[in-house]
């Protein structure tokens, strides 16, 4: 899964595209390269960021996935949003996956929003919202803590006739950089919710804060620590720089067939 941010503050500055141009030129690059899946983002979720409205949110991004979608129909759009109004104008315009870092908490109506669109929903981890959740970093076990509140959202979508959902643990979301690497250790747990996981640790503060490096020089730190969720059962990588992500995943395809199961 590629990464496509059209917002001006998320906290890879090179991942920031504005012009139309430069997000048509950059989602053909990235499609080139491998990517099974394009995710796009018009509100930014680090820590501390200003929450954006739906309208704006659909503003920014609405005529750029217009856009991508004439030009490249056979691609896959993820839209990254945790709004009801933005999920559904945007399958109604071409995505075909919805991508929720808020895990339903921050619009209610989401989860009934994606059982009548009938599509792929990624369910994320997190307690609080972007806006406060490095104060939200308690737990007695950060991955049984995970997977007992995953585990209680997808019964509530099953329940609604969901049936296609990808489980994102949320690194970096409410969890502070040991939490981070333990649940990446314990990634294998996870598959008692019988879903397919998405690892999204591209050049994130796990990283760049362990090597004391910034996001710019963490791509060495990305490779490495996307090949240690393979291992440990991820089947979607979230990236910003595609080409080395599809290398890692080759490689370790390559490796996994002389793993003993």
């Amino acid at each position: 899964m590629g990464i496509l941010n059209l917002t001006p503050d998320s906290f890879y500055v090179a991942s920031r595209v504005k012009e139309m141009d430069i997000c048509v030129a950059r989602c053909h690059a990235m499609l080139k390269d491998g990517a099974a899946i394009i995710d796009l983002g018009a509100q930014s979720t680090r820590p501390g960021s200003s929450l954006v409205s739906a309208e704006e949110e659909w503003r920014r991004l609405g005529p750029v996935l217009k856009e991508l979608s004439h030009s490249f129909p056979e691609a896959n759009f993820s839209i990254d949003t945790f709004y009801s109004f933005v999920a559904e104008r945007a399958i109604n315009c071409g995505a075909s996956i919805i991508n929720d870092v808020s895990g339903g908490e921050v619009d209610t109506r989401l989860f009934d929003c994606i059982a009548s669109l009938k599509v792929p929903y990624i369910l994320s981890h997190i307690k609080g919202t972007p806006q406060n959740m490095t104060q939200n970093t308690h737990y007695d076990d950060v991955t049984r803590d995970v997977v007992k509140n995953l585990s209680g959202k997808i019964n509530r979508l099953h329940q609604l006739g969901c049936a296609d959902i990808i489980i994102d643990p949320g690194f970096g979301f409410a969890k502070n950089t040991a939490q981070n690497f333990e649940l990446l250790a314990n990634l294998r747990q996870l598959e008692i919710l019988e879903k397919p996981v998405l690892v999204g640790i591209s050049r994130k503060s796990m990283i760049w804060k362990t090597l004391d490096v910034s996001a710019n020089e963490a791509l060495t730190g990305t490779i490495a620590l996307n090949m240690m969720a393979l291992e440990r059962g991820a089947s979607i990588l979230r990236v910003h720089d595609v080409n080395e992500a599809k290398e890692t995943i080759l490689l370790y395809q390559q490796l996994a067939k002389y793993i003993p199961n």
